[in-house]
């Protein structure tokens, strides 16, 4: 719901656990094998709507914080690590572009039930800041030490207590410049498109279900391409209730796996709690 057509002036916060169970599939060449992590992530957001040039617009802020272990063997030696810390925060802005006009209160309201069924267009821009933890001599870390730019279009179309939702994206790398060994790992832009459905039962009270597709993302280090190159399947399905006015509970539940030798396959449940107000 990134590009739903909120009321300006609201403000929300939320918290979020995430459970991974992944299997990792590393380059044959680091001799790593039979690789499995439980990670536990808890997550902290803001988001803040505002009024830009007539469209609705929002800015929104996530902290995660990660707990993990990986086990697997290494050189045919069991081994396994730990890690904890924050992670990259990441700032999103977005502005819906049509079909979602800037409005709040009462008008907000009024256009929505004379709009049940509408398009809405829109572009946003998220950026992740390498501030977490990350060690360069651990090919295994939190942080990823690297700036990463998503440019990101979308549409959704509503028709009554349907909505229909498919989302462009583009992810644009910096170098880590210290990477395992001191290496410096490069990767291209990868690019990804997702698509969502979902059925609101009563206000406040929805389902739906997700799939995505993601492909490039070829990594090189110190100029030499790898065998790493991004070709994930994502599915999902979704379950939100509101607690009173203002409250909501979400229950997702996310799969991914790879279509290569190299990468992984996961299963994740998520869970959150989010609390809004409007000025």
């Amino acid at each position: 719901r990134r590009w739903g057509h909120l009321p300006t002036g609201m403000n929300s916060v939320g918290i979020g656990y995430l459970y991974t169970d992944a299997f990792v599939y590393f380059s044959p060449f680091l001799k790593i094998t039979n690789t499995r992590a439980r990670i536990n992530s808890y997550g902290g957001s803001a988001i803040h709507t505002f009024d830009l040039a007539g469209k609705s617009a929002r800015i929104g802020f996530l902290l995660p914080f990660v707990s993990g272990r990986w086990e697997g063997d290494v050189d045919n030696q069991f081994e396994d690590v730990h890690r904890n810390g924050f992670s990259d925060p990441r700032i999103r802005f977005s502005v819906n572009l049509y079909g979602a006009p800037a409005v709040k209160g009462a008008e907000f309201n009024e256009y929505r039930i004379q709009h049940m069924t509408n398009t809405v267009v829109g572009a946003s821009l998220a950026v992740s800041v390498p501030l977490g933890q990350y060690d360069e001599d651990e090919l295994i870390n939190i942080s990823g030490n690297r700036w990463t730019v998503r440019p990101q279009v979308g549409v959704v179309h509503s028709r009554g207590p349907w909505s229909f939702e498919l989302t462009g994206s583009a992810f644009l790398f910096s170098d880590n410049k210290n990477f395992i060994e001191n290496t410096r790992l490069e990767q291209r832009t990868m690019y990804a498109a997702q698509a969502h459905v979902v059925y609101d039962f009563k206000p406040g009270l929805w389902v739906s279900a997700s799939t995505g597709y993601g492909v490039g993302g070829r990594v090189f280090l110190e100029n030499q391409k790898t065998a790493y190159e991004v070709d994930n399947w994502l599915w999902s399905a979704n379950f939100g209730f509101s607690i009173g006015e203002r409250q909501s509970v979400r229950l997702t539940w996310l799969s991914g796996r790879t279509q290569n030798d190299v990468g992984r396959d996961s299963d994740n449940v998520i869970l959150s709690w989010s609390m809004r107000w409007v000025n």
